[in-house]
């Protein structure tokens, strides 16, 4: 069975692509893109846990 691990991210909107490339390279991938409270928007990854 695979185990996820979880990550939130605020988003930058002039480096958007930027900044989801550099997780998806990193093996992270992306959820969902909500608005916060403050109007600003966070970024929900996963991936496989290792070990």
């Amino acid at each position: 069975m695979t185990t996820w691990e979880y990550a939130t991210v605020p988003l930058i909107v002039h480096a958007t692509k930027q900044i989801l490339d550099q997780w998806g390279e990193d093996g992270w991938e992306l959820v969902q893109v909500l608005q916060g409270p403050e109007g600003n928007l966070v970024a929900y990854l996963k991936r496989p846990k290792q070990g």
